[in-house]
């Protein structure tokens, strides 16, 4: 079978749940036999989001290789289940990067280098880039909106795609608006009309609509849209919004999405084996309402909920495992005192503090996880959220009250948190970041032991400072255990409390590996700790 192509393009506006499209169309495919990888191309400059603000463009996910790369794979990963690498998240600035490190180097032999066809050629090179592996086919999803400067390069890439191979083995889905307007209860077609219509002034004529709507489109408005935007009936595809994420792909299915696709990529594996997802639907949806857990995410991105994405799906999937309703509450750490922790705190079962960088809201989390240490609250720390552990233990119980992470005071006398020697040779390119996937030996007879079941596990890493190991005895004979190391023994990997119903924290990033059918070990433990 030659290899097949889904591009996936937005109109409109942007949000409207591209990422959640392809996610879905990849786990229908998945489900008819193919293998299936996802690519997503960003058309900001930036070379990845990893020194991007949270707030600009949400969480920074990391692939098991070590890729900083766009939430959306956290989407993809969770939906298709496989784990993607850095093939799977382009930005133009990656792009540009490239063409002008060949121009540099004379490879382009003297050329005028532009856009077309040196960007649009390397753009080519990364959805070709798949031709040599086990994929059967590639979902390539276009950020932003269709018409947007930055992105009409790709745009014009994906176009020769469908000049390059052959008809049947390229599809182009365009996801857009169809409004509500209350004032004359109808459904407005014209957005979607003129995106299309800006689609085809590239050269592309879209295959398949994906419409994003809050209520059932009208046959009339189906028929309406076939006529104007050049499109079968059939593939006019209404996307309702759904009770939960993970409800769309057989939302999808029985509008018949991935239908369409079978028939325009001539795909044989025609009917799906859905059983497993729609499982995992009746699980979610006969949860007792009754049984709700509540749990704080305490940090310093908490305006924008896609900040946390990851620990908010990985709670949920927790939930789903306990049969329990997860309820989140995100708290600003900036705003938590030692005077008002336990009002803020009030009515929680159970606390998550997460990773993150620099000093803002670093002692509303340290008060934080004093107080649920102090009164036995359930509680997860994540990279940040465990270094923060450490020192809230170090001064509060081996009484160095001076004591910090150097990271976020490099004058500390005690820091116990600390950039190790070995650690400044570790990723060439970021100096000193540990990023990706490392290995982790578990303590036999710890709760980590118990949570995970096993004494050798790999989770994903974000991070620059460690435990710093001149402490740890100290620490261990007051009582916060080491039960996760590297292989070496080396650097801390997980600390915890025993004389606690659950206090256990983490230097990686366990909801990066979660999935709603196979959810992070240390959160289904916070859930069951909490219920």
């Amino acid at each position: 079978m030659n290899m097949k192509y889904i591009f996936v393009t937005g109109g409109v506006v942007s949000g409207l749940g591209k990422g959640i499209t392809a996610a879905s169309l990849g786990r229908l495919l998945k489900n008819r036999g193919y293998k299936v990888t996802i690519q997503k191309f960003d058309p900001y400059i930036n070379v990845d989001p990893g020194t991007m603000n949270p707030y600009e463009h949400g969480e920074v996910f990391v692939t098991d290789d070590g890729a900083e790369t766009d939430l959306d794979l956290g989407h993809y990963e969770r939906f298709v289940d496989e784990n993607l690498t850095k093939n799977s998240s382009i930005t133009m600035g990656k792009i540009y990067q490239t063409v002008i490190e060949k121009e540099r180097k004379g490879e382009y032999l003297g050329k005028t280098v532009q856009v077309i066809p040196h960007i649009t050629n390397e753009i080519k090179r990364k959805i070709y880039g798949f031709e040599k592996t086990d994929t059967d086919i590639v979902i390539t999803e276009i950020g932003g909106t269709v018409g947007d400067i930055e992105g009409v390069s790709i745009i014009e890439a994906i176009r020769q795609v469908g000049l390059e191979k052959n008809p049947e083995d390229v599809i182009y889905i365009h996801v857009t608006l169809l409004p509500y307007i209350c004032g004359s209860n109808e459904i407005k077609s014209k957005p979607t009309q003129h995106s299309v219509k800006e689609l085809q002034s590239f050269g592309i004529k879209p295959n398949i609509l994906v419409c994003r709507t809050e209520t059932d489109i009208p046959d009339s408005v189906k028929e309406k849209l076939s006529l104007f935007c050049n499109v079968r009936k059939t593939s006019v595809i209404q996307n309702k919004t759904a009770n939960s994420l993970y409800e769309v792909p057989l939302m999808l299915e029985k509008e018949g999405l991935a239908r369409e696709v079978c028939n325009h990529l001539k795909l044989e594996n025609y009917v799906p084996d859905n059983s497993k997802w729609e499982e995992l639907i009746k699980n979610i949806n006969e949860i007792d309402e009754d049984r709700i857990v509540n749990i704080a995410i305490v940090g310093k991105y908490i305006k924008l909920e896609d900040s946390y994405i990851s620990v908010i799906e990985s709670l949920h999937h927790a939930g789903f495992a306990n049969k329990a309703n997860v309820k989140i509450k995100l708290i600003d750490s900036e705003t938590i005192t030692k005077d008002n922790v336990k009002e803020k705190l009030k009515g929680i079962d159970g606390v998550v503090v997460p990773g993150g960088f620099g000093n803002r809201g670093i002692e509303g989390k340290i008060e934080t996880i004093r107080y649920v240490r102090e009164n036995k609250i359930p509680f997860l720390g994540i990279c940040l959220g465990m270094q923060m552990a450490v020192v809230e233990y170090a001064r509060n119980v081996l009484g160095l009250t001076d004591c910090n992470s150097s990271e976020l005071d490099e004058k500390t006398k005690n820091p116990v948190i600390h950039i190790m020697e070995e650690q400044k040779k570790i990723n060439e390119k970021g100096g000193t970041m540990r990023l990706g996937a490392y290995p982790c030996i578990i303590k036999e007879g710890t709760l980590a032991n118990k949570i995970y079941g096993k004494i050798k596990i790999s989770e994903r890493h974000r991070h620059r400072f460690e435990y710093n190991n001149e402490y740890r005895e100290r620490l261990e004979n007051a009582g916060l255990k080491v039960s996760g190391t590297s292989p070496d023994g080396l650097l801390v990997e997980m600390v915890e409390i025993e004389e606690h119903p659950y206090f256990i924290a983490g230097q990686f990033h366990p909801e990066l590996k979660s999935r709603p059918n196979n959810p992070a070990p240390l959160f289904v433990g916070l859930v069951k700790a909490c219920l």
